[in-house]
């Protein structure tokens, strides 16, 4: 585990376009693992950034790296909450669905489709994913898309601009806690 793979994997919720990044990471140490995301609960809380692992099996990892502030607001949105209620979700706080999202991922290999909406998706674009069985879509780029096929790809292109850059300022000495932007009250 390095703050360049968090760099690599997570920096359009690092620089706040973003609610939230999942990716896999691997380790040779459990306990490693978790004191890296320790370490970096540490760096990034400040900022308004937290890191989770949603499922630890042998040698990887599954972490969410997330704006607790943003996926807030995301959950009071009527349509996201309905989808989750849809989904066996039973309250709207983050740290109750979090720990059901773990649950569901520690209990099948799939991920839940719902899952976009813990990633900051368009909440009609995971709807048309689970109504479609991801079949269907008008786009695929970092999500499948349902809804509004040119503002996804506006968003894509920022999702991946942002990377670049935030790559290169990596490469050049910037630290992720200078990378990170501080959360907006």
């Amino acid at each position: 585990m390095s703050d360049e793979m968090i760099v690599r994997h997570c920096s359009p919720t690092l620089a706040g376009l973003k609610t939230a990044n999942l990716f896999s990471c691997p380790y040779s140490n459990k306990e490693e693992l978790l004191l890296f995301v320790r370490d970096l609960n540490q760096r990034l809380s400040a900022k308004g950034v937290r890191v989770v692992p949603l499922r630890v099996s042998a040698h990887r990892g599954l972490l969410y790296l997330y704006r607790p502030k943003r996926l807030e607001s995301d959950f009071e949105k009527e349509d996201t909450a309905k989808i989750l209620k849809e989904c066996g979700y039973t309250s709207q706080d983050c740290s109750q669905c979090l720990a059901r999202l773990g649950k569901r991922l520690r209990e099948r290999e799939e991920f839940p489709h719902e899952i976009g909406l813990f990633l900051g998706y368009p909440p009609e674009d995971v709807r048309g994913f689970i109504e479609n069985q991801a079949e269907g879509y008008k786009f695929s780029g970092c999500w499948k898309v349902y809804g509004d096929e040119q503002k996804a790809k506006k968003e894509f292109d920022r999702y991946k601009k942002c990377t670049e850059t935030y790559c290169s300022q990596w490469e050049r000495g910037k630290s992720i806690e200078r990378l990170t932007v501080n959360a907006r009250s």
